[in-house]
């Protein structure tokens, strides 16, 4: 059963957090939750001699980052925060362990991460810390698009886009996205990738329409099957060939505002057929991982 009664939002100054603290604050009201946002400072690394002729010591700088860092985040305010129980909380060390044991002190039940940034280096260094809160958390995670910045219009949730694998795990992950649309009022829109069915040649390849016809009929009738196990009737959408960017199309062709995806602790591909984190990197839409 899904379950949100506090959202964690890591803080990043300078970068472009703010976004998610608005999808965080929307949230919130509709689970009626509280929100938890954390900064993470770095422990200081300094060459032996550094600073010893200074007047300051490491310790002392770093208590001094510490206090700039909470008054910081003390001023990260808004109108969307408005009437919604906020914690602001400054933790010393690796940002993704850090995130990870907050988030099972706090007993959270969403991490909202602001995974896009300015520049290359940015995007990676948030990128790093993602897939670690990713592989190390069992509780669903939020993850921003990929962009320079943030889309214009005002955030909501009207349709959601449950990518569906086909596995095991695809029935607690269709559960959670049926009770999660629910929960904002939204359409629930189920989608799958099959293989391709490119066939190559001495003259090149073509799509065998015949295997691909008999492979999307197979997960028609897969997905029918999940649905009234489980008694949902989204509808269904089933495209042959790249994962991430046929799932992007779907979204475009749903109107999906989010992608749910599945989110299995410990196995690096994220599910999805091996394509967990490159969907959650090409996504033009967040991305939740339950």
């Amino acid at each position: 059963m899904l379950k949100i009664e506090r959202i964690l939002v890591p803080i990043v100054f300078g970068g472009t957090s703010w976004h998610v603290v608005q999808q965080a604050a929307w949230l919130a009201r509709r689970f009626r939750a509280e929100v938890t946002l954390v900064h993470v400072v770095m422990p200081p690394s300094y060459p032996v001699g550094m600073i010893g002729e200074t007047e300051i010591s490491a310790q002392d700088l770093h208590t001094r980052i510490l206090q700039r860092a909470q008054i910081d985040l003390d001023e990260v305010q808004g109108p969307e925060l408005n009437g919604i129980a906020v914690e602001r909380v400054v933790r010393t060390g690796d940002p993704a362990r850090e995130i990870v044991d907050a988030a099972r002190d706090l007993n959270v039940g969403l991490i909202m991460m602001p995974t896009h940034g300015h520049g290359a280096f940015y995007r990676l260094l948030l990128g790093s810390v993602t897939a670690k809160v990713l592989h190390e958390i069992d509780c669903p995670v939020w993850t921003g698009v990929h962009l320079e910045e943030p889309p214009p219009r005002e955030f909501s949730i009207r349709h959601v886009l449950c990518s569906v694998d086909l596995k095991p795990h695809s029935q607690h992950t269709v559960t959670l996205a049926s009770e999660f649309a629910a929960a904002v009022d939204a359409t629930l829109t189920l989608v799958h990738v099959t293989a391709g069915a490119e066939v190559f040649g001495p003259g090149g390849s073509y799509v065998d329409s015949v295997w691909e016809e008999k492979i999307v009929g197979f997960a028609a009738d897969e997905i029918a099957s999940l649905q009234k196990c489980l008694g949902t009737t989204a509808e269904v959408i089933i495209h042959s060939g790249n994962v991430p960017q046929l799932l992007n199309r779907a979204a475009e062709q749903s109107g999906a505002d989010v992608l749910v995806i599945g989110h299995i602790p410990g196995d690096s591909h994220l599910g999805d057929n091996g394509n967990g984190y490159g969907i959650i990197r090409e996504s033009n839409v967040p991305v939740l991982s339950l």
